[in-house]
């Protein structure tokens, strides 16, 4: 589990050559967790019980907040300009992919169509996300997004549901970025006894 880190004034674009993709798995907003100074935005797999975290700012947090919140504001805020800003010029967002993990930062892409004509463009996730909502377009994250970093899995009873709630008020990233550390030190022979060893216990 990473975070979305960046600021917007230090967000570094996405300019690394793109790699053969995975396949995409749909997602959805699951919840919106705030802490003291940022907020996790949990995806939910559609089809599957994995749970996507990923921490984003407070501002980007409360522009996904407000268009769940049914709050009518009397100018738009910058995720509507620049949605407004794309359909004036002819295009419409056809969806956006959370396509990349690397040094604990997600990226994205918004997917905008005019025609035969199709862009991606690079973004922050929840910038995208933001967008995302008020464009009413699918959300997807590729599957090897999903196997580069902790997942969590969907609470399904009321009992899981609360605890699952009352661990988000002390869950913090360097608790799952020391885990990936681990991990990643561990190497895939490690990874691999782990996988003999939980074969053996079921």
């Amino acid at each position: 589990m990473s975070k979305d880190k960046n600021p917007p004034d230090k967000n570094p674009p996405d300019k690394t050559p793109p790699e053969e993709g995975t396949p995409e798995k749909e997602v959805r907003i699951y919840s919106l967790a705030t802490t003291a100074n940022e907020c996790i935005i949990f995806l939910e797999e559609l089809g599957g019980n994995r749970l996507l975290p990923i921490w984003i700012g407070i501002a980007e947090g409360q522009a996904i907040a407000i268009r769940f919140s049914g709050i009518v504001l009397p100018r738009p805020l910058t995720h509507d300009l620049l949605l407004a800003t794309v359909t004036a010029v002819g295009f419409t967002v056809h969806k956006v992919v959370v396509h990349d993990i690397r040094e604990n930062t997600f990226y994205a892409r918004v997917l905008i169509k005019k025609g035969a004509q199709s862009l991606a463009v690079d973004s922050r996730p929840s910038d995208a996300i933001a967008v995302a909502v008020r464009a009413g377009c699918p959300i997807f994250v590729e599957e090897k997004v999903f196997d580069r970093c902790q997942t969590l899995t969907k609470p399904i009873t009321e009992d899981e549901v609360k605890r699952f709630k009352s661990e988000l008020k002390t869950l913090k990233p360097e608790d799952i970025f020391g885990d990936l550390k681990k991990k990643k030190e561990e190497g895939p022979e490690s990874r691999k006894e782990d996988e003999k060893d939980e074969e053996a216990d079921s």
